[in-house]
């Protein structure tokens, strides 16, 4: 009973904080299929398949602002990357050392602290930090082969056959900018749990907070004509089978 009360903030405030974090995704994710035009992922996805299409056409006059525009995403996916794996080095080294952390912090935290729940905590983070920096990793490749196949000229060889088209270049930075919004999202992700650390009230407190944030950053908010901002008022023309998925 003893143990009971001492986690049971965790056992209730920590999955219901991950739960709305999930559901947000999730509902996202649908919004992004259904209506991309409403968010920012889906006409971003849209606008980058129009930049790729223009680049090839014009690659003589173009090709050095293709190779400049891709270097600079490719220095903040490779910023990521190093962040989470310098995070989880640290991390690893919180974990395996001899020292209890937790001391410290036992009478700042509300909920369960034993062995067992520290070591949770610091192991969801490694996991987090670490797919982080898998998906910044994958992200950079991705964006690598466009910077070569962007300034080849195009062809009409079916993509099947070997043809390097506009719309196969396309679909690779389309991949490489999914990769780089789930690393980012995965990264976000572990703020609420790092406030794990000091009790399970702050990552329920931070998962609404950031769920609210995201809402309105992932929303395009088109002005009426009352002037106010509306985000649900553009339908897209048909689902978005090549925007990004978060």
């Amino acid at each position: 009973m003893g143990e009971w009360r001492k986690c049971y903030l965790d056992v209730i405030l920590v999955p219901l904080g991950l739960m709305m974090s999930m559901g947000y995704h999730i509902w996202l994710w649908n919004r992004v299929r259904t209506q991309p035009f409403t968010t920012v992922i889906g006409t971003n996805s849209h606008g980058r398949r129009f930049w790729v299409s223009a680049i090839i056409k014009d690659n003589e006059k173009k090709n050095i602002l293709a190779v400049q525009t891709l270097r600079n995403t490719i220095m903040g996916s490779t910023l990521m990357a190093t962040t989470s794996i310098l995070l989880c080095s640290g991390l690893a080294a919180v974990i395996s050392s001899t020292y209890s952390i937790k001391k410290p912090l036992n009478d700042a935290v509300y909920g369960a602290h034993g062995e067992f729940m520290v070591a949770l905590k610091y192991v969801t983070l490694l996991v987090l930090f670490l797919f982080s920096f898998v998906c910044h990793s994958l992200s950079i490749r991705f964006i690598n082969q466009v910077n070569f196949l962007i300034n080849c000229p195009p062809t009409e060889t079916p993509i099947g056959s070997g043809g390097v088209t506009a719309e196969y270049v396309a679909e690779l930075l389309e991949r490489g900018f999914a990769l780089n919004t789930a690393g980012n999202r995965l990264f976000y992700s572990a703020v609420p749990i790092l406030l794990w650390i000091f009790g399970p009230v702050l990552v329920f407190l931070c998962s609404g907070t950031m769920v609210s944030v995201l809402y309105n950053l992932d929303l395009v908010l088109i002005p009426d004509k009352l002037g106010k901002h509306s985000g649900g008022e553009i339908r897209g023309n048909g689902n978005c089978t090549h925007c990004l998925s978060v």
